[in-house]
C-alpha cells in the first residue's frame, strides 16, 4: 500500500477559529505543535497576527525550540498582502513582510505564502517586478515565496500566476484545490505546472458551483466529506511534495485541539491511500 507522505495541518485548519471570526487561535501554539505532533503532522502553519500574539510570551528562539523538541517543521508562515501597491498600504505591508521574513528565518520555515484578498487591479508588468523584488528580499533571509492564486486576488488565473513567478528560484504558486475548483481550472492543466514553480499544494474538500449548498468556497470540509475529487487532484500532482492544510468551515468551530488533528491527519491520508487503491 502506498505510503502517506509529510503532511502539514495549517494555521486555519488546526485553530480552531473560521477565517473572518478572528484571527488569533484560543489554543496556545506549544500545545497546537504538540497535538500535530502526535496526530502524525510533519509541520504547521501560522498566520501572521498570530505569530505577533505568540511573541507576545515566547522569543522566536522559544518557538523553534517547541518545534524542534516535538519533531515538527513550521512549514508555512502566512500571509502578506500589498506587497506590490504604493502608499499607506505598502508601508503596512513592509512592516509585516520583514516580521514574516525574520519569523520564516528563525523558525526555518518552507515558504512564507503571500497574495491579495481585494482584486487589486495592477498590470502584469508591475507584478513581476514586484514578486521578484519580493523573492530577492526573501532570499537574503534563506526564505520562498509562494503565492496563492484565488478569486479574489489581483491574479486568479493559473496562467497569470505562472507568468508572475517564471524564473525565480525561491518563489511559485501555492495550489489549493478549492481555488482550483472554484476558478474552473482543470487538473490536466495543474498536471503541467513546472515543478520548479510549485511550491505547495494544499488539500480540503468542497462541493461544485452546480450544489445547492455551494456559497463560493467558502465552507470546506474534511478530504473525503465533501465532493471534489481529491484522489484525481493528487493524481495529477503525485510527482511534487503533497502537503496539507485539509480545510476550513465554521463546523471546525468548538471541535477540541486533538480532535482538529486527529480528523484532518485521518481523512487526508486516506485520500492518499485510495489513489493508491485505484492504481
Amino acid at each position: 500500500m502506498r505510503q502517506v507522505p509529510p503532511l502539514a495541518n495549517l494555521y486555519w485548519s488546526q485553530c480552531g477559529l473560521y477565517p473572518g471570526e478572528g484571527e488569533i487561535s484560543p489554543f496556545d501554539f506549544e500545545a497546537r505543535v504538540k497535538s500535530a505532533a502526535k496526530a502524525g503532522f510533519a509541520g504547521i502553519g501560522i498566520w501572521a497576527t498570530d505569530l505577533e500574539h505568540t511573541l507576545i510570551g515566547r522569543s522566536l528562539k522559544e518557538m523553534r525550540a517547541i518545534l524542534d523538541d516535538n519533531g515538527v517543521e513550521m512549514f508555512e508562515v502566512e500571509f502578506l498582502t500589498d506587497w506590490f501597491v504604493d502608499g499607506a498600504r505598502r508601508n503596512e505591508s513592509n512592516n509585516r513582510k520583514r516580521r514574516l521574513l525574520e519569523a520564516s528565518a528563525a523558525l526555518g520555515a518552507h515558504h512564507v505564502k503571500v497574495g491579495d484578498f481585494y482584486n487589486t487591479p495592477a498590470p502584469m508588468s508591475r507584478l513581476v517586478d514586484e514578486f521578484g523584488a519580493l523573492c530577492r528580499e526573501a532570499e537574503r533571509f534563506g526564505a520562498t515565496i509562494g503565492f496563492e492564486f484565488m478569486a479574489s486576488a489581483m491574479i486568479h488565473t493559473l496562467e497569470g500566476s505562472l507568468t508572475m513567478t517564471a524564473g525565480l528560484k525561491n518563489g511559485g504558486v501555492v495550489v489549493d484545490i478549492v481555488h482550483v475548483m472554484m476558478l474552473g481550472i482543470t487538473y490536466e492543466a495543474i498536471a503541467k505546472i513546472p515543478r520548479a514553480q510549485l511550491i505547495s499544494v494544499e488539500l480540503n474538500d468542497g462541493v461544485g458551483r452546480s450544489s445547492p449548498k455551494f456559497d463560493n468556497g467558502a465552507t470546506r470540509f474534511y478530504c473525503g466529506e465533501g465532493e471534489f475529487d481529491i484522489a484525481g487532484f493528487i493524481a495529477a500532482v503525485e510527482a511534487t511534495e503533497h502537503f496539507d492544510r485539509p480545510g476550513f468551515g465554521r463546523q471546525l468551530n468548538g471541535m477540541s485541539l486533538a480532535a482538529l488533528n486527529a480528523r484532518a491527519f485521518e481523512t487526508t491520508g486516506a485520500m492518499f491511500r485510495e489513489v493508491s487503491a485505484e492504481r
